[in-house]
């Protein structure tokens, strides 16, 4: 039984991942993502991506811990010792997500319900997060069972939402409700209505923008705090430059100066638009 599927919608693509009857991400589920990804990354025509869940008021619950539990025992009996000095490769879900924060494409992520552990890292390595109202929760709360984040949410989360924040949430392993998480800004939104109906209107808003611009505009933004801020300054300068000699952008202008086009809004059908 597929435990992801798909289903085209213009430029957009939209990822059902369910997994019953759990909503737990595993081998098998992560295999399924990294196919869809690969679908994603080499179809030209599909510009943005939503990922929702397919389990009532679940997005992905977390990772499956019985498959945690085991790698635990088996690392334990191997006698093995882990530092920093070393780094463990990736393994197939932290090639999964790093796909997602780096493939020059939007992600949206349209959290429908419970996302924690794992579940919530897949939906902070996306680009935008809304979120639909209601009583489940959101986080990062693996020091309640001894472990820390381990697919990114110490990372993605602290540069998130800052330092002292990320600590306050993970180091206390607090889980919050969807308006709350809204306010610290783990989502973006917290939606009233249908987060997938809601999610797709903003996948296609950013499936309409040029792309080279958004692929470039994702580049530097995910970039920005890994590196010197005049490395930083550097690469916007000349990405820039790669930016306003394509055609489409000097219609675009064209159009702007012309008293012809809004810079607020990008309408799906200009004319000018090439």
């Amino acid at each position: 039984m597929s435990q992801i599927t798909t289903q085209r919608d213009g430029a957009v693509l939209l990822a059902t991942i369910a997994n019953p009857p759990h909503g737990y991400m595993d081998a098998e589920t992560e295999s399924e993502l990294e196919t869809v990804l690969d679908e994603v990354d080499t179809d030209a025509t599909v510009r943005a991506v939503v990922l929702t869940g397919g389990l009532s008021d679940v997005f992905v619950r977390h990772y499956d811990v019985g498959v945690l539990e085991t790698l635990g025992r088996d690392l334990a009996a191997r006698d093995l010792e882990f530092d920093t000095s070393r780094a463990v490769p990736e393994s197939p879900y932290h090639v999964c997500l790093r796909r997602i924060a780096t493939m020059p494409k939007a992600f949206v992520a349209a959290i429908n319900g419970t996302a924690m552990g794992g579940g919530f890292e897949l939906a902070l390595a996306c680009d935008i997060r809304l979120a639909k109202d209601g009583p489940y929760w959101l986080g990062l709360p693996e020091i309640n069972i001894g472990l820390l984040p381990g697919a990114g949410g110490t990372q993605r989360l602290a540069r998130l939402i800052g330092e002292g924040r990320a600590l306050e949430l993970i180091l206390q392993g607090r889980t919050v409700g969807p308006a709350e998480a809204a306010k610290w800004g783990l989502v973006g939104q917290c939606v009233a209505g249908n987060v997938v109906e809601a999610a797709l209107a903003v996948a296609h808003d950013l499936a309409a923008k040029p792309p080279l611009a958004l692929a470039h505009i994702k580049r530097l933004i995910r970039g920005a705090t890994s590196r010197p801020l005049d490395e930083g300054l550097a690469d916007e300068r000349t990405l820039f430059c790669d930016t306003v000699m394509q055609n489409e952008a000097i219609a675009q202008m064209a159009a702007f100066n012309a008293g012809r086009r809004d810079i607020r809004a990008m309408p799906p059908d200009d004319p000018d638009t090439v």
